[in-house]
């Protein structure tokens, strides 16, 4: 059965009144914005990321991404699919090389994010949105993890604390990343 983005998006429940503003926006895309999840709507489109902990739930995989030149959680673009999971999945093994699976059913986490106008492969980007779904991945922190040299310069665990820290975009921080962890501090750790 096809992923339903639209149906995954009105059983999610929003933790706060972001998310709760945030999931209804992209409600809205889904119903109205032409083309919402390809680059080709130069105005907004799905994204997906991970939060990659690890399987005590006690560190987070981050990636330097070499556009932000920034920690940051891993993500990119739908480009045409609509199974937003798959997205996550898909960028989490390409940006750090590492085996991810969801720890939790469904959404994690919504974010409609600003991307300031930049240049990409000797193109343009104008400012846009990124109607971003994210989803709660772990991965065992043993296994080998790579960097991705055309989108990050480097890979590494940080414990919950010291990704907050670590993180030089002040937004991220205290509206994204500080929400998840607190989202993860009620779910608790993996069992056996």
């Amino acid at each position: 059965m096809p992923y339903d983005l639209a149906k995954a998006l009105k059983e999610f429940r929003p933790w706060n009144e972001q998310e709760a503003r945030d999931r209804d926006m992209m409600l809205s895309a889904l119903s109205a914005s032409p083309d919402p999840f390809t680059r080709e709507n130069e105005i907004m489109h799905f994204t997906a990321s991970s939060w990659i902990v690890n399987r005590e739930r006690t560190k987070v995989l981050m990636a330097y991404h070499n556009i932000y030149h920034a920690w940051a959680w891993t993500g990119g673009h739908a480009d045409g699919d609509r199974d937003l999971l798959a997205v996550a999945l898909r960028e989490a093994r390409e940006e750090t090389g590492i085996h991810a699976a969801p720890v939790t059913e469904g959404i994690f986490s919504v974010e409609t994010l600003t991307v300031d106008g930049h240049e990409k492969r000797g193109r343009y980007v104008p400012s846009h949105l990124h109607l971003n779904v994210t989803y709660l991945l772990g991965a065992d922190e043993h296994e080998a993890i790579r960097a991705k040299a055309d989108e990050n310069a480097g890979v590494h665990w940080f414990t919950l604390e010291d990704a907050l820290k670590n993180c030089s975009e002040p937004w991220m921080v205290a509206r994204v990343y500080g929400k998840l962890n607190q989202k993860l501090a009620g779910i608790g750790a993996a069992v056996g």
